[in-house]
């Protein structure tokens, strides 16, 4: 018998597709229109991180929560993308880690804008591989009133 796996690149007839997957194909769906909602994501992923004050962050998770999403792997393929252009250092970890790679940097921006760190790496002599920041004290809500 064959192997039966779905191979990469093995496009599948309609009536072996999921239900949503399958609806999509017979209503011509097209890659523009993930184009434009990829956008406008990105957009609201944007904006959401430049409200967000300084000394104050939120995860990856929390950016995508507040935008109806559980995508937080997309919220920081955006940052990754874009986030040049706004506050990056204000989205980290939910562990409270900064972004990865950037952490030099991240570390001096919490400093000047007084974001509260976790107790024991506060003091200046810390690893910056080891700095947290206290989610429990700058962890910030929009109001999205």
């Amino acid at each position: 018998m064959g192997d039966r796996r779905r191979r990469p690149g093995r496009v599948l007839p309609p009536h072996r597709l999921r239900r949503g997957r399958r609806d999509r194909v017979r209503r011509g769906h097209r890659k523009a229109g993930h184009l434009s909602d990829e956008l406008d994501f990105a957009g609201a992923v944007l904006t959401v991180v430049e409200l967000i004050p300084p000394g104050r962050v939120m995860t990856y998770g929390d950016v995508a929560a507040t935008l109806g999403s559980r995508g937080a792997r997309a919220v920081g393929r955006v940052m990754a993308e874009s986030g040049g252009t706004v506050a990056w250092w204000r989205v980290i970890r939910s562990d409270g880690r900064p972004p990865a790679g950037h952490e030099t940097d991240a570390v001096a921006h919490y400093r000047a804008e007084g974001t509260p760190l976790r107790a024991d790496v506060a003091h200046s002599g810390a690893d910056l591989m080891s700095v947290r920041v206290d989610l429990a004290r700058a962890r910030w809500e929009p109001d999205l009133d």
